[in-house]
């Protein structure tokens, strides 16, 4: 029989399950849009404040209408015109955008919760001072998205072309940018907590770079980037 040596194991030396998950970057939560059977919109226009339940705005022609403060629940908008439309604080809740497109639709300080857009073609679109909760953007392009000041929590861009997008003093929490393409992006005075930039197609900061404190890129991201972080800290690179 083998004699004891007398030790013990010392707790914390090896990377048990608990570590792992410390380590590990937090998955964004998804949106489960399930919905119901949908009534046709046969007005014209929206309504100030107007309330838009389980309805289904198939190709309408939204441009320029007014409906600041409105709220959609349960509603699909597929093929609709968004031409500066403005949905100032209005209210988007377990609903569907498919194939929307504008120039210049106003959704500033909007709340989206549980939303999906999908094959978007936007432009200048307003977003400032939203709040987006569980909220997937898939596919399609957006020009001079303006996310100043807005907060995201469990946000996907996922296989979605974004162009020149502001996140100035931006709160993003579980952000997940996932194949797409982000082109002069502005991070300024932003915060991060858990977002993952790892899959980008494409990563083009054009301003605050300091500001990915809170974000996980890759080895090939960091290479990239090196000249930015170096200028950033006062480092000048020769050869």
């Amino acid at each position: 029989m083998a004699a004891s040596t007398g030790r013990t194991a010392r707790p914390g030396r090896a990377p048990g399950p608990g570590r792992a998950k410390k380590d590990a970057v937090a998955a964004a939560r998804r949106p489960e849009v399930r919905l119901p059977p949908l009534v046709p919109y046969g007005g014209e226009g929206l309504e100030p404040d107007g309330d838009y339940d389980g309805v289904r705005f198939e190709g309408v022609d939204l441009a320029e209408a007014s409906g600041p403060g409105a709220r959609f629940m349960d509603c699909a908008l597929e093929g609709c015109s968004l031409d500066r439309t403005e949905l100032v604080r209005a209210r988007f809740i377990d609903s569907v955008l498919t194939g929307v497109r504008g120039v210049g639709t106003d959704l500033a300080e909007a709340s989206l919760r549980d939303v999906e857009v999908v094959d978007a073609r936007l432009g200048g679109v307003q977003l400032h001072g939203a709040v987006l909760e569980r909220v997937v953007v898939r596919g399609g392009k957006i020009d001079y998205l303006n996310l100043r000041e807005a907060r995201l929590k469990d946000v996907v861009f996922e296989g979605c072309v974004l162009s020149e997008p502001d996140f100035g003093g931006a709160h993003l929490v579980r952000v997940e940018f996932r194949d797409c393409v982000l082109k002069r992006a502005d991070f300024s005075a932003a915060r991060m907590e858990s977002v993952d930039l790892r899959a980008v197609a494409e990563l083009d900061i054009a301003r605050g770079v300091d500001r990915l404190a809170g974000a996980v890129i890759s080895p090939a991201q960091l290479m990239e980037l090196a000249p930015a972080f170096a200028a950033q800290i006062g480092v000048r690179v020769e050869g």
